[in-house]
């Protein structure tokens, strides 16, 4: 008996012995099929193709503190990793994905076609529109198959250099005026996602613009203080509104077998973390971490200005005049991946992924569903922060 017991004791620690050294591990994109990750727009989105366009072969994006959090610029504007890099890992892809214009770049999973000062409109110098992005991609599809094409996820966030461009060259602008340029800007937004899915694209997700007067460099630059500059933010929510009714007409057209998509409502998403910071652990939303000014919004990474840095980045939206923090970054792609449809509709990236390939969709975006669809309680209002 006793060396029955003994036998069954040893037996017991080599068990144990085995699991901690064979650990499970459960990975993010566990379930998900292993399609590719494509994203287009600008800085908010660049992996790394401004330094292949820039004339100046360190930008500051190459350069510290870019990258501090994780000791490593790599010409991204954040502290450490963006949306695309979070959403990437979600999936599954080794890496990340890289820039387009990298040289010899591994492109199986996918690629990153988002350029610094990108706009929707104009010629942006040392830079590409959407459409010159989209005809990259073109020049590129020959690296994957049709089908392969039709079950992977393409990104879209652009359109900020646009709004910040039109009211720096027409501050007096008047309604009428400014209603005809959301109009001209989202029709060609229109025309070149037409144009992806020419080119086999058929799941979306579309980004909804930030409250672009909360920016940082906006309160500097229009010295606003605390407030917002809100001829921005009207721009940005004008340009929102489009969207969703615009993303609907495709998934209704006959002309697009099985166009789907998802719309984050990221104006909101950053505008409670603006106004509620607190509620989401930030200390800090309406400077930045690192730079020079009243909002420390100008500078960053600049070799010949003497820009502050923050003691602790993760404790701030912003890390420079225009783009959030690191931690911000990763709160943004776990609501893209996985939040309800208060914040992103008809459906999350995760349940994009796996809606089957082809099929129509069957629920559309709605008109402020993302306020209306969960009425909350005066007392779960109080702890909103924490649900999000």
């Amino acid at each position: 008996m006793a060396d029955n017991c003994n036998f069954v004791s040893i037996l017991g620690v080599l068990l144990i012995l085995t699991i901690f050294d064979n650990p499970i591990f459960v990975y993010a994109g566990e379930g998900v099929p292993n399609v590719a990750l494509f994203t287009f727009g600008d800085s908010y989105y660049d992996v790394g193709n401004k330094v292949f366009l820039s004339k100046d072969k360190n930008p500051a994006q190459t350069k510290w503190p870019y990258g501090k959090s994780r000791d490593d610029p790599n010409g991204k504007f954040s502290d450490g990793h963006i949306v695309p890099d979070f959403i990437a890992d979600f999936m599954s892809i080794p890496n990340g994905v890289p820039p387009a214009l990298k040289p010899d770049a591994n492109v199986t999973r996918g690629v990153s076609f988002a350029v610094t000062d990108a706009s929707i409109l104009g010629s942006p110098v040392e830079s590409m529109t959407l459409s010159q992005q989209v005809t990259t991609f073109e020049s590129m599809k020959s690296n994957w198959t049709t089908d392969y094409i039709k079950k992977s996820l393409f990104m879209i966030y652009i359109g900020t250099e646009d709004y910040l461009n039109y009211i720096q060259k027409h501050p007096d602008a008047d309604a009428t005026k400014q209603q005809a340029f959301v109009t001209s800007v989202t029709s060609q937004l229109k025309t070149d996602i037409r144009s992806l899915t020419n080119l086999g694209a058929r799941k979306f997700v579309v980004q909804l613009l930030a409250p672009l007067g909360c920016l940082p460099i906006v309160r500097q630059d229009y010295k606003t203080g605390n407030d917002c500059y809100e001829l921005l933010n009207d721009l940005a929510k004008q340009h929102n509104e489009k969207i969703g009714p615009m993303l609907n007409d495709f998934a209704s057209s006959p002309d697009i077998d099985g166009f789907q998509f998802a719309v984050f409502d990221f104006y909101n998403a950053i505008l409670r973390r603006t106004q509620r910071n607190l509620n989401y652990r930030f200390y800090v939303s309406n400077a930045s971490c690192c730079g020079v000014g009243t909002h420390n919004a100008y500078g960053c990474g600049k070799g010949n200005v003497h820009s502050k840095l923050c003691d602790y980045q993760r404790a701030y939206l912003f890390f420079d005049g225009r783009h959030n923090s690191e931690k911000a970054q990763e709160e943004i792609a776990h609501l893209l991946y996985s939040a309800n449809l208060n914040v992103i509709q008809p459906m999350n990236i995760r349940e994009l992924i796996v809606y089957p390939t082809g099929e129509k969709m069957r629920e559309f975006w709605e008109p402020n569903t993302f306020s209306t669809r969960r009425r909350l309680s005066s007392q779960e209002d109080s702890y909103a922060g924490f649900y999000a």
